[in-house]
């Protein structure tokens, strides 16, 4: 049962920033199983249920669901082996992650933020919500004002098409909607101390809550293109 990340989960994480070597990992191997990857695992497995009436067919496997401490190097400047911070992925099992839309959380000395949203671009899935938008724009708005974003501190963020036209049936406040070429929904400016209780698994619960008719809005739409 999770009760918290501890101010050893941050020590750890810490110490592994400014010693940042194999050595130093596998001397303290087990205190980062004990300190941090069991208090992840141990909040995978408390949201699971909650995941599952999302979506059935989510992957809640905790070490499906989090990402690994070694980081690829092959394509980076940064040739640091390890992270200083963990995420964990809700998102269907078996589907690659790129261009994959799921749910996130994620954890370490310098960040806090959950959310939704995909994994890179997905120009194919967005075409077919901006369809959706041309076809019934009053709809699209109310599903996205019955979210109350902005009351709940969630924002829309990701890149975005500069030079798009937009229909005039585009109401202003869906435009930034529709120009978006990678999209996420995030927590903004959440309380760190949360993370140190049972209160974190409430706020993110609520949060993943408040986005689901979201989700299954565009996992529809990617159903439709596995077709």
């Amino acid at each position: 049962m999770f009760t918290g990340f501890t101010d050893e989960t941050v020590q750890f994480l810490m110490d592994l920033k400014f010693h940042n070597n194999p050595a130093f990992f596998h001397e303290n191997h087990d205190r980062y199983v004990e300190t941090v990857q069991t208090p992840f695992y141990e909040m995978i497995d408390d949201l699971a249920p909650f995941m599952k009436e999302i979506d059935p067919q989510m992957e809640i496997r905790p070490y499906k669901c989090l990402s690994r401490i070694h980081r690829d190097t092959r394509f980076s400047r940064d040739k640091s082996p390890y992270r200083d911070h963990h995420w964990f992925l809700f998102r269907r099992a078996g589907e690659p992650r790129e261009k994959s839309l799921m749910y996130y959380f994620e954890f370490g000395p310098d960040r806090l933020s959950w959310g939704l949203g995909f994994w890179g671009e997905n120009r194919e899935l967005m075409d077919l919500f901006r369809k959706r938008m041309r076809a019934n724009p009053l709809g699209t708005l109310a599903l996205i004002d019955d979210m109350n974003l902005p009351d709940r501190n969630l924002f829309m963020g990701g890149s975005f098409f500069k030079r798009m036209e937009i229909p005039p049936e585009i109401p202003d406040r869906l435009k930034r909607w529709y120009t978006a070429k990678e999209m996420y929904i995030s927590r903004y400016d959440p309380v760190r101390q949360w993370a140190f209780s049972t209160r974190i698994l409430n706020e993110v619960r609520k949060d993943f809550t408040v986005l689901s008719p979201l989700y299954r809005l565009l996992r529809g739409y990617m159903d439709e293109l596995q077709l």
